[in-house]
């Protein structure tokens, strides 16, 4: 499939998370009363990841203050996650990948090599990372997968698509919360 470009609606998909199995797209988006996040990671066990979960959670209620959600994908496999976590540690579903069916579907490339996946902002990312005491965890998924984001309307409309060009080209919590205005 080719990129995903604002105006066009998101395919719906089915997914499971660590907690819960047979989920849609079309059903958890129409459950929101506002619009909903959908940003791909790496996979759990990534410092970089683990970072940008962990400050989404910390500004989830300013992040979701007009209604919307936040949905994260992973290549992590759910019982995996559902080992390492509680259904409560997070405030917002993980959106479990391991196959990766939905980074190609949506054409979400991996970088065609590590000395391309950083950029000018990536050691200052990874020194807060340190910084916070994130260590690497279990690999899984592509090494090499870069991050995107999509925001769409409770249609599934898409109002924003960004394909990340370095592994740390992600929106933050700040930034979320305007896109889900």
């Amino acid at each position: 499939m080719a990129k995903l470009t604002s105006g066009q609606v998101m395919p719906d998909f089915p997914f499971d998370t660590p907690f819960e199995s047979g989920l849609t797209l079309s059903q958890t988006v129409s459950q929101s009363s506002g619009k909903t996040a959908l940003v791909f990671l790496r996979y759990y066990g990534c410092p970089l990841c683990q970072y940008d979960i962990h400050q989404y959670a910390k500004q989830y209620e300013a992040l979701t203050r007009s209604g919307g959600q936040l949905l994260v994908v992973l290549q992590s496999d759910p019982a995996a996650l559902a080992a390492r976590m509680t259904p409560d540690s997070l405030p917002f579903r993980l959106v479990c990948d391991p196959k990766q069916t939905l980074y190609r579907q949506f054409d979400i490339s991996p970088a065609p090599s590590q000395a391309k996946m950083a950029g000018p902002k990536t050691l200052i990312k990874l020194a807060k990372v340190t910084a916070s005491g994130y260590k690497h965890g279990e690999y899984e998924g592509e090494e090499l997968q870069l991050p995107a984001a999509f925001v769409m309307t409770r249609e599934r409309k898409l109002e924003y698509v960004h394909y990340g060009k370095t592994v740390d080209d992600v929106p933050g919590p700040k930034e979320l919360a305007q896109l889900l205005k």
